[in-house]
């Protein structure tokens, strides 16, 4: 029994000293190279593409089964400029024989060396990676002759070591021979570290692309023994052009029928203008402040699935802002978004494009184009767009105004847009009001009603204007729609009405006491005073209504000491020309206005006309002359005394007045 069981052995060790001495040979005397016509043959055969192997084909089986292929090409299709698709320097991979009899997989190398990936798309819009491969033959099969697969789930390998994992001077290029472009991803190095099922794969990339560096680091896994069905922890970092660092860690989990992430995000701050300059590309916009969009940094949480996507505990800094912010996105063909934005504050002028100066012909009405080549504005996508989104922000400036406790909300649905409420603080007083833009139809109508309260007038003229113009307390209601997104379209259907009142201030730069006090003083004729005129008054009414682009108003009043003054008459907006009829009356003395001595003079009607760019202004003679009935009448020469020509009229009250209208309507 034991001489048998001898013999056994003896018989065994032979058989595997054979193997193994079968294997260290038959390499030596195997000849592969003969095959490489079939390999090219049955390659090209299954991707519809040519193939080749110019180099060495050599193979090793014991203890590792070994490939190293060289010089492999794999081509375009034809019509395309480029020759391959994809080819490789060297390529080698090498397998421990006996770990795959228990289904272990260790690889002891696996080296691919200078491939070259060439996208090319050629004019007709055709790209060199569509129709990789040829679809198989359809065999018609039963279901038993090709059973369905184990749903089990479990991959046919127990075990997975990798020992050496690298992909080196690897090239990538894309080619639109349509537009000419070229973009060279080069010296593209990837190495894997620790990989196997129990370990965390480690993970470096470095390339640069079109000559600017991009290196990415971290480690993804462990992804277990069952892969894909549990959460997979991802913990990277990508730096771009030395300059953006960006990290994400986390989990994901594609076991769900959905897959799931939750991730952290972290940008480092970084400077967007150093970036662009890096690119060689300007900025998107010009802005007025060239210190700003030096200093960016964000973070946030993101979470969800491919079908809802929501980001929490967001913190961005803008240079000198701080915000805290989060958002959620579902139902991407419509959207639906959500957003909440707070923010510390802004000075948006610093981001704004810097001022241009008007150019000559910038005051004449804008006429709306007549190319039939211009395109509608499609509001499709505004339509289908669902919102939810709410901004505030503690302290603001734009245009140069200063506006502090902004609240706004805007929604949409079904092609709606509202904006609801709109409340901030200005100036001593407050703004609050109300939006909506309606682009159900191809002509989209908007709507707003504001509410003024206590605003301080002068303060925020002399910001945003530059100008004195008006002081005083400012209470308004204002309503206003209109139809259309051109600015032609939008004058001409200008409506709405409205009531604007200033209390207990004064207009500047027009004396409206000694205008109407008789017609020397009123047309700047006699002398001229010293300091900068102006019209004090307790109450300054201004009601109006708007029709198709017409501004009117029947009763717009100024109350002062002395002075009562009725502006009637209308502004065509759309061809900007002026009507108005100044209405002056005395109450008894000229207290407050700088005279404190009795007067009695020729109170002036005067008639506002001409346009925007270039109003005259003209007394009414026929109600000046009635006022002298009753009282013996000049002689002729007095009359032409009292009464200028047209020419000094306009010229006269043109200095006073006409820079007052056209600093409201330049603005």
């Amino acid at each position: 029994m034991n001489k048998a069981v001898k013999w056994i052995l003896v018989i065994a060790g032979s058989l595997v000293a054979l193997i193994v001495i079968a294997m260290i040979v038959l390499p030596m005397v195997f000849d592969v190279e003969k095959y490489k016509p079939q390999i090219e043959q049955q390659v090209a055969k299954a991707t519809g593409r040519t193939f080749k192997l110019g180099g060495d084909l050599k193979l090793s089986i014991f203890p590792w089964i070994g490939v190293r292929l060289s010089d492999v090409h794999l081509g375009n299709p034809s019509g395309f400029k480029e020759e391959d698709f994809v080819s490789v320097s060297s390529f080698e991979v090498h397998v421990k024989l006996l770990p795959l009899l228990s289904r272990n997989i260790e690889v002891k190398r696996f080296v691919v060396d200078e491939p070259v990936i060439m996208l090319e798309k050629r004019k007709d819009g055709k790209g060199g990676w569509e129709g990789l491969g040829q679809p198989a033959e359809k065999q018609a099969v039963t279901a038993e002759e090709n059973p369905a697969p184990s749903s089990t789930g479990e991959l046919p390998i127990k075990g997975l070591l990798v020992g050496e994992f690298t992909i080196t001077n690897g090239l990538i290029v894309w080619l639109d021979q349509a537009t000419g472009v070229r973009k060279e991803v080069k010296d593209v190095k990837l190495v894997l570290t620790d990989v196997s099922f129990d370990k965390p794969i480690g993970v470096a990339f470095s390339a640069l692309a079109d000559q600017k560096p991009v290196k990415l680091n971290g480690t993804i896994g462990p992804v277990g023994a069952k892969p894909g069905k549990g959460p997979l922890p991802v913990d990277m970092a990508v730096n771009l052009l030395n300059e953006l660092d960006v990290s994400l860690s986390g989990l994901f989990d594609p076991s769900a029928a959905l897959p799931k992430f939750d991730f952290t995000v972290n940008v480092a701050e970084f400077s967007p203008r150093k970036i662009m300059d890096q690119l060689g590309q300007k900025l998107p916009i010009e802005t007025a402040d060239a210190n700003v969009l030096n200093a960016v940094s964000v973070s946030f949480k993101l979470k969800g699935t491919p079908e809802n996507v929501v980001v929490y505990a967001g913190e961005l800094k803008l240079d000198d802002s701080q915000a805290t912010f989060s958002a959620q996105a579902s139902e991407f063909d419509k959207p639906n978004l959500k957003a909440d934005l707070n923010l510390d504050g802004i000075d948006l002028d610093r981001y704004l494009p810097p001022p241009t100066e008007d150019k000559a012909g910038t005051d004449s009405p804008e006429k709306p184009s007549t190319d039939p080549a211009v395109k509608k504005t499609d509001y499709t996508p505004l339509r289908r767009l669902v919102m939810d989104a709410r901004v505030k922000a503690g302290k603001l400036k734009v245009k140069k105004a200063r506006m502090q406790n902004l609240e706004v909300r805007v929604s949409a649905r079904n092609g709606i847009i509202q904006l609801d409420p709109l409340k901030l603080d200005l100036y001593q007083g407050n703004l609050a009001g109300t939006g909506t833009l309606n682009v159900q139809k191809d002509k989209p109508t908007t709507a707003m009603e504001l509410a003024l309260k206590g605003i301080q007038a002068a303060p925020l003229i002399k910001d945003v204007m530059a100008k004195e113009l008006i002081e005083g307390a400012m209470a308004a209601e204002i309503g206003l729609n209109f139809s259309g997104d051109a600015p032609e379209r939008i004058r001409q259907t200008l409506g709405g009405k409205g009531h604007l009142r200033f209390t207990d201030g004064a207009i500047v730069g027009i004396d409206l006491a000694s205008m109407v006090r008789n017609v020397q003083t009123a047309f700047s004729l006699g002398q001229q005073p010293s300091e900068k005129p102006r019209t004090d008054f307790a109450e300054l009414q201004l009601p109006y209504t708007i029709t198709n682009g017409l501004f009117k108003t029947d009763a717009s009043r100024l109350v002062s000491p002395l002075l009562r003054v009725l502006v009637v008459g209308n502004a065509d907006l759309a061809k900007e020309t002026l009507d108005f009829r100044v209405e002056p009356k005395f109450v008894a003395t000229i207290q407050g206005q700088g005279d404190t001595a009795q007067r009695k003079g020729i109170q002036v009607p005067v008639m506002v006309s001409g346009s925007f760019a270039s109003p005259t202004f003209t007394p009414d003679y026929k109600a000046l002359l009635g006022q002298q009935l009753g009282q013996p009448l000049p002689d002729k020469e007095a009359l032409k005394k009292m009464v200028p020509s047209k020419e000094d009229t306009n010229k006269m009250m043109q200095e006073g007045v006409k820079g007052l209208l056209k600093g409201f309507g330049n603005q």
